[in-house]
């Protein structure tokens, strides 16, 4: 029981684990503010653009069954949102950011030789290593 309670203890620790958590919660913070840019800034102002403030009382019958096609449009409208703050606000950063670091990184031919002084410093750090593991 108690290697259960280990391995279950390593398993929550781990770093992927916890990312994940915090990626849920950072993600439903998110949504929420998506969503309250579609509800109070997009749909109104498509609402201007085009007469309607709610498209989800649109519908259409067919032989006494009702499509309510303006859910969808509702729905639609939210997702195109949400994937467009994700791309422009989180996407695009991290591939600026990575095309940076990419370009900020030598490739291991082109590290200059350490200079004398850094040699130096090494050999000083070496004997004083090794006197202090001879004492």
């Amino acid at each position: 029981m108690t290697d259960i309670l280990k391995g279950f203890k390593e398993f929550i620790l781990r770093g992927n684990v916890v990312d994940l958590a915090i990626a849920i919660v950072i993600g439903t913070a998110f949504t929420a503010v998506v969503n309250a840019f579609v509800k109070d800034i997009l749909t109104p102002l498509i609402a201007a653009i085009f007469g309607k403030t709610d498209f989800s009382s649109l519908y259409f019958t067919i032989h006494k069954s009702r499509f309510l096609y303006g859910d969808l449009i509702n729905a639609l409208i939210t997702f195109l949102s949400v994937a467009a703050a994700v791309y422009f606000f989180v996407i695009v950063p991290l591939n600026k950011l990575a095309e940076r670091r990419a370009r900020g990184q030598a490739a291991p031919d082109d590290i200059p030789p350490a200079s004398d002084e850094a040699v130096l410093l090494g050999e000083i750090r070496d004997l004083l290593k090794s006197q202090s593991t001879a004492s």
